[in-house]
């Protein structure tokens, strides 16, 4: 199903913006570093949903953020989520072939350049944080760089990779692969919403409903990824599909069925929504955001 007009039009524009930023970022220098920022370009501009990157303006806007330097954030963001994909498709990992409809970094530039573009684009995302370009005030960049990175690291987002390689070895029940989920899937949607209400100076005693709209669209998303894993369109996906239970890994999908799997996502989304019940329109974009994590089909 189709985006809502609203939602179609932000995540072109998000798309537009995230690339042109990665296009300065990287442009290719003149020496023999060359492939590798080819290597991160390759990754990094022209493919994905965006979902981060708009869910940190999405969020910017409740509070009347300036948008560039929600852009920034926005940039850092998309540069840590792209990182980890990197790092994720290599042999040593899930060893994937396809990415986005095209080869992964490592089967196009090698694995040795693969593995230096995701940790050149992961050292990228905190220095463009931590630039003063980002936000003139040293504490809101402090705490945007402390925030991503719990959200990439052990308590995050590589805790949960590592979570999901031990799990072609175990048998996960369905409380471990939610926090599996939480971290590897989850960290850095919430680490998305909560940027955007850093950059507002809301305090973390007045984040809680945002995180609970993060923390449930991020359950729903990894719900649908299941779903689609099991049911979805290799073409649409861009890359190869039903490698869970290949691998001998426990889901949503093996964990509830098929169809108690999407209930809960149901249920997931209109959780997220009424978490923004205190907002008005000018929350839409984000209400939007979790309706479409439910209907997306890739």
């Amino acid at each position: 199903m189709s985006p809502s007009p609203a939602l179609a039009a932000a995540l072109a524009d998000t798309a537009r913006e995230i690339d042109a930023r990665f296009d300065a970022l990287l442009a290719v220098p003149d020496d023999p570093r060359a492939d590798l920022y080819r290597a991160m370009r390759h990754a990094a501009i022209d493919g994905g949903k965006r979902l981060r990157p708009l869910l940190v303006f999405a969020t910017a806007r409740l509070f009347n953020c300036d948008m560039t330097c929600a852009g920034r954030v926005a940039v850092a963001l998309e540069a840590i989520h792209v990182y980890s994909l990197i790092h994720d498709d290599l042999p040593a990992m899930d060893d994937d072939d396809m990415r986005r409809g095209r080869p992964t970094v490592h089967k196009q530039f090698g694995e040795a350049a693969a593995i230096l573009a995701g940790d050149c684009l992961h050292a990228l995302a905190f220095e463009v944080l931590a630039d003063p370009e980002t936000h003139p005030d040293p504490f809101v960049r402090a705490e945007l760089v402390l925030d991503l990175a719990r959200a990439a690291g052990p308590s995050g987002m590589a805790g949960g990779q590592m979570m999901d390689l031990e799990a072609e070895h175990a048998s996960f029940d369905l409380p471990t692969v939610t926090r599996l989920q939480a971290m590897k899937t989850g960290a850095l949607i919430l680490a998305a919403v909560e940027a955007g209400a850093i950059l507002g100076r809301v305090p973390p005693e007045g984040r809680t409903h945002l995180r609970g709209y993060a923390r449930d669209i991020g359950l729903a998303f990894q719900i649908v990824d299941d779903l689609l894993d099991v049911e979805g369109d290799e073409a649409l996906a861009g890359k190869k599909l039903r490698k869970d239970a290949g691998a001998g890994k426990e889901t949503f999908v093996s964990l509830l069925g098929i169809e108690p799997a999407r209930e809960r996502c149901r249920l997931l989304v209109d959780q997220a929504i009424a978490h923004l019940r205190h907002y008005g329109s000018e929350a839409d974009l984000l209400r939007d955001i979790a309706r479409f994590v439910l209907q997306r089909d890739h």
